[in-house]
């Protein structure tokens, strides 16, 4: 059955959501490969194992591509060889529902950038009030952050916005999950370097590689395919802030898996990110219903500025099993 148009920024925000809980949980299991791997090869082994199960279940054909497609495919490899390398590099060394937190800096900024309704930019404002007391919380808690991790993650949090916005060309472009496929693919080859040593390493060791295996479908098939579908039932500033909710599932995947505290000043500021999640989440069901009893009466103009609130992206593409 067809779904309703209504129904579509609906599914957009539960695939977030979805993706917001399965990587920091992916994360959570590849910082315990660190001691042996160290960040870089393990993001090196998780982006090559994720770009071969995606080439396997997307099969795509770049032969036909356009110089356009091939070019948004390759910038998106790069996104997201550097966003994950520089995150785990800082999730090495400082905890992670802070280092999410600030991370989320990127697409926070992109989403102020991108707003154009005052509502939207009060909850971006909630939403930086949460990232400011994650802040505070891990510079005056028991363990101050590292400095070399705080560049680290800012690094990373750029190449995050960057993700977004490349993501979103690579799904107007290029049909289903190829373009996801090929951006792995890209991202795998450009972490040769870094991924040999630890690839050696995890050839002889069946338990390792099944942890790298898991940390694959977590934090990059699951997510990244969940994310490119998303972007084409929401527009990018409602994507942006939606994500918001990652650093309170990251915090509660490190207190679960890692052990990591969760102070009353952290959990304030996780209550501040999912009001600003679940207020965006709720203007878009209104707007669309709005929006729906406008298309009823025959509204044409109110059809014209639909698609412009909605995003490009209204047709769903198949999502791995």
């Amino acid at each position: 059955m067809k779904r309703s148009a209504s129904s579509r920024p609906l599914v957009g925000v539960a695939l977030v959501i979805c993706s917001c809980l399965s990587l920091p949980f992916g994360a959570a299991v590849a910082a315990q490969l660190f001691p042996v791997l160290g960040p870089w090869g393990v993001t090196s082994l998780r982006v090559a194992i994720a770009a071969l199960l995606l080439v396997v279940i997307a099969r795509p054909r770049p032969v036909r591509w356009t110089r356009e497609q091939w070019l948004a495919a390759v910038l998106f490899g790069v996104a997201l060889a550097a966003m994950n390398g520089f995150f785990y590099a800082a999730i090495d060394r400082i905890p992670l529902g802070p280092a999410v937190a600030i991370e989320f800096l990127g697409p926070l900024v992109l989403a102020a950038v991108l707003t154009r309704r005052l509502a939207d930019a009060a909850w971006v404002g909630v939403a930086l009030l949460g990232m400011v007391l994650l802040g505070v919380d891990g510079l005056i808690g028991a363990e101050p952050l590292d400095p070399l991790g705080l560049v680290f993650i800012l690094i990373a949090a750029a190449f995050w916005a960057m993700y977004i916005r490349v993501s979103a060309r690579v799904g107007a472009i290029i049909p289903g999950t190829s373009g996801l496929a090929v951006g792995l693919v890209v991202a795998a080859v450009l972490l040769i370097p870094v991924g040999v040593p630890a690839a050696v390493t995890v050839a002889g060791d069946m338990q390792l590689l099944l942890l790298a295996a898991v940390t694959a479908v977590l934090s990059s098939v699951i997510p990244y395919s969940f994310e490119l579908a998303a972007l084409r039932r929401l527009p990018q500033r409602v994507f942006g802030v939606l994500l918001s909710l990652e650093p309170a599932f990251a915090t509660l995947a490190g207190w679960l898996i890692l052990g990591q505290s969760a102070t009353p000043l952290r959990m304030l500021a996780i209550a501040l990110v999912v009001a600003a999640s679940v207020g965006t989440t709720l203007g878009v069901r209104r707007q669309r219903r709005r929006a729906d009893a406008a298309a009823r009466d025959g509204a044409g103009a109110d059809d014209e500025r639909l698609g412009d609130e909605t995003g490009p992206f209204t047709a769903p593409i198949p999502l791995p099993d």
